[in-house]
């Protein structure tokens, strides 16, 4: 469906399915990731792990670790060249200090000759801990007397939740707070009190959801080298090359200049893969010399890296007879881990952000535990706090007899209301989404249903995903070769697609077919700045940048083309890789033959280089409506989703294959939120999944058909009127599903996963 006013004959390559760009080399095994990489000299690094949450560091014993040949060095964290070594940052202490603070904590560092070597090695030291009491659920943390994690403050990881595209705009809690609590987050609008009071059905209700994994093919991995002048290089499974560059420098005290980032293409990442790694590779590097491999292991993975933070919500909202809302209160609580930087603040945004409520209160907390810190997992916060309010609106429906799509266009926002911040919304396609959504639910009602089974039960959930969108500042340019082709030079990461975008765009503001661009991923010492790739943020900054490098570059060549042409640069037009004067088919020169111009012994004309910059503010939102079907086993409890329908506004669809391609990938992830994945640990901080084997997956019979309806609400300030879509699908996908299985069922599920134990319990004992 396409609701812009441009008719998409406008463009000749925006709007067409393009294969990926890097799909070729992928399918067959020539992609060279982090972990391929091999230099001359290269050791490999292995980590001691903690087997405690929490404990005081009294001895390390590695003499018949270093006592094998082949073995470099043994580190810990005081033998790391790190200025000014900080508990509270992991990149500052990529090895614990003194204490460790969560289960699998890296202690150690073994660099040996092979990474077999540095495995045996590191089984072979020996730490001597005094175990102290661990706090591992954040409402035990929350308590006065709890044990202290570390001194509260805030932490580093707000950084890249800013990168990642959280919205500023709110107070903290204006009350006494425990220790580890380490920072709050207030939204107050009207008199909640008053709001409730008058409401004529109120719905109160606890939610939870778990820790989960990012679950990416790729573990995290970075490689260093230290040349002779001290010049650290660093190939990383990284999104943010220019963030790695910044934290690398400031952990090793040196300028930036001195420090190259090399983005490897990424075997997936999903918001888990920032820094980590990388400050413990180059200092090791810089201690031996030699350049360092380190690759974690699966099980490391899961131990020891950011996984998204578990949450309790509380939330009590009402409504009058007639459908409208009346108030919200809410208390959000985020499990940070050891480090601060849980996305409290973006579920707090979303969750009171999607319905006109004229009184809200809503406290977020984030809470310090002994866990591994946490990252962000796209769309950080919104999965959370989407599974609670959407889950408060499902059960409002039910309790009014209304329908639960009809309640939520009556309550949806639309442009101009405000945000729970104060700020108004921009265009967003929320309410266009949700009357596309009951189009399409009619016409589903209308088609025969599948076979249905007497032993199972089936249900239908509706529900709603947001994200208001990241900017960062951008930079690109455009150069173009001597045979008519063009580069287009980014510092962006592609970990989803988005240089094909690129490429389009790039195609379409210059005028020449898109199979002759060429997108360069480069470093740092060679790459125009760009921002994390996270938070659906590339195409629009990046492409914006990309788009008016294109306009640039195009500019320089009408201009050759008008002097060797003798006509008005105005007059010109590019086709079939020709400039001509338009209507004069027969006056035309072709664009290798101008390039060609500026590339020459006593040529008269620049090269043909495009610059383009963008750092705009403006948000531009992105919205998804999910319709779930499910079928539950009633014998067994086991749930399955059978169908998936998403419908998102995308702005523009640059590349509507790729964008259908987002939308499955996230329903199959939101499977996962809601039937599968838990990182649990039990009451001592043991992580009690830890390998494949514990944490569940979704697997390909377990991922539904998903149909994509692309609805089209165009940002004014995107490329070609395009905005990030891949944060958007993911948010309501958990939520919906869980709708669903209430449906089916009748009973209301508040815990994420929804696990077949949790729902034939809930069958056997119905409410």
């Amino acid at each position: 469906m396409d609701t812009s006013p441009a008719s998409p004959s406008r463009f000749s390559v925006i709007g067409q399915p393009l294969r990926r760009l890097d799909g070729g080399p992928k399918v067959s095994g020539l992609t060279c990731y982090a972990g391929d990489i091999r230099l001359p000299g290269m050791l490999h690094a292995r980590l001691v792990l903690s087997p405690h949450a929490h404990a005081r560091i009294l001895r390390i014993d590695a003499k018949a670790a270093a006592s094998l040949p082949g073995v470099v060095g043994i580190f810990s964290s005081r033998d790391l060249p790190i200025r000014d070594p900080d508990e509270s940052d992991r990149n500052h202490s990529p090895l614990a200090l003194d204490r460790v603070l969560f289960h699998g904590h890296p202690v150690v560092a073994v660099v040996a000759e092979s990474e077999a070597l540095a495995e045996d090695a590191a089984a072979l030291v020996e730490i001597e801990y005094d175990a102290r009491p661990a706090v591992v659920y954040p409402m035990e943390a929350m308590r006065p007397d709890a044990p202290l994690v570390r001194e509260a403050g805030e932490g580093r990881m707000d950084e890249e939740l800013a990168m990642h595209g959280a919205e500023g705009g709110a107070q903290g809690v204006k009350e006494p707070m425990a220790p580890n609590v380490a920072s709050t987050v207030h939204f107050s609008r009207g008199d909640v009190v008053r709001g409730l009071s008058e409401a004529e059905v109120v719905i109160e209700r606890r939610y939870h959801t778990s820790m989960v994994h990012q679950g990416y093919l790729e573990p995290q991995t970075a490689v260093a080298n230290v040349d002779a002048l001290g010049n650290v290089t660093v190939w990383a499974s990284t999104q943010a090359l220019f963030y790695a560059r910044s934290e690398v420098a400031e952990a090793l005290g040196l300028p930036e200049h001195r420090v190259r980032v090399i983005a490897m293409p990424l075997g997936g990442g999903f918001g888990g893969k920032f820094v980590l790694l990388e400050p413990l590779a180059a200092a090791l590097a810089m201690a031996v010399r030699r350049p360092v491999s380190l690759v974690l292991t699966r099980r490391e993975d899961f131990l020891a890296t950011n996984p998204a933070p578990q949450s309790l919500l509380e939330l009590k909202t009402g409504a009058r007879r007639d459908g409208r809302l009346t108030a919200l209160w809410a208390r959000v609580i985020f499990d940070a881990g050891a480090f601060a930087g849980a996305p409290v603040g973006i579920a707090c945004l979303l969750l009171g952000g999607y319905y006109r409520f004229p009184h809200l209160e809503i406290r977020g907390y984030e809470v310090l535990t002994h866990k591994p810190g946490v990252g962000a997992y796209r769309a950080p916060g919104a999965v959370q706090a989407t599974f609670a309010i959407e889950s408060q609106m499902d059960e409002m429906a039910r309790e009014l007899g209304a329908d639960p799509l009809e309640l939520r266009l009556l309550n949806a926002v639309q442009e101009g209301d405000p945000m729970p911040n104060g700020k108004p919304w921009p265009k967003i396609g929320l309410r266009t989404c949700l009357e596309e959504l009951k189009r399409q639910r009619g016409r589903r009602k209308r088609e025969p249903g599948g076979e249905r089974k007497p032993d199972f039960r089936r249900g239908v959930g509706v529900a709603v995903g947001g994200w208001v969108g990241g900017v960062e500042p951008a930079s690109a340019v455009c150069r173009m070769n001597r045979d008519g082709s063009l580069s287009v030079v980014v510092g962006s990461v592609d970990m989803s697609g988005t240089n094909t975008g690129l490429a389009q765009i790039a195609a379409e503001a210059f005028g020449m077919p898109v199979e002759l661009v060429e997108v360069i991923n480069a470093d740092t010492d060679a790459a125009p700045y760009a921002g994390a790739s996270g938070g659906s943020k590339i195409t629009y900054t990046v492409g914006a940048a990309v788009q008016r490098a294109a306009v640039d570059g195009r500019q320089q060549l009408l201009a050759i083309a008008s002097h060797q042409l003798e006509a008005a640069a105005d007059d010109l037009e590019i086709v079939n890789r020709e400039v001509r004067v338009r209507g004069v088919p027969s006056r035309s020169i072709a664009v290798s033959e101008l390039a060609a111009l500026t590339m020459q012994f006593g040529g008269k004309y620049e090269p043909v280089f495009g610059r383009g910059s963008c750092a705009t503010v403006a948000r531009s939102p992105g919205f998804a409506v999910h319709l779930a079907d499910v079928e539950v086993e009633a014998e067994t409890g086991r749930a399955a989703v059978v169908d998936h329908l998403v419908v998102q506004d995308v702005g523009h669809a640059l590349n509507p294959p790729a964008i259908e391609g987002q939308i499955q990938g996230a329903v199959a992830q939101g499977v996962g939120w809601a039937l599968l994945e838990r990182m649990a640990y039990d009451d001592h901080g043991q992580l009690l999944s830890a390998t494949l084997m514990d944490y569940a997956l979704p697997q390909v019979d377990q991922v539904p058909r998903v149909d994509a309806v692309l609805v089209e609400v165009p940002s004014d300030f995107g490329p070609f009127g395009a905005k990030g879509v891949g944060e958007p699908p993911v948010i309501g996908a958990a939520a919906a599903i869980a709708n669903a299985i209430t449906d089916a069922t009748g009973h209301r599920f508040t815990e994420l996963p929804i696990t077949a134990q949790a729902i034939a319990q809930a069958l056997a004992n119905p409410d």
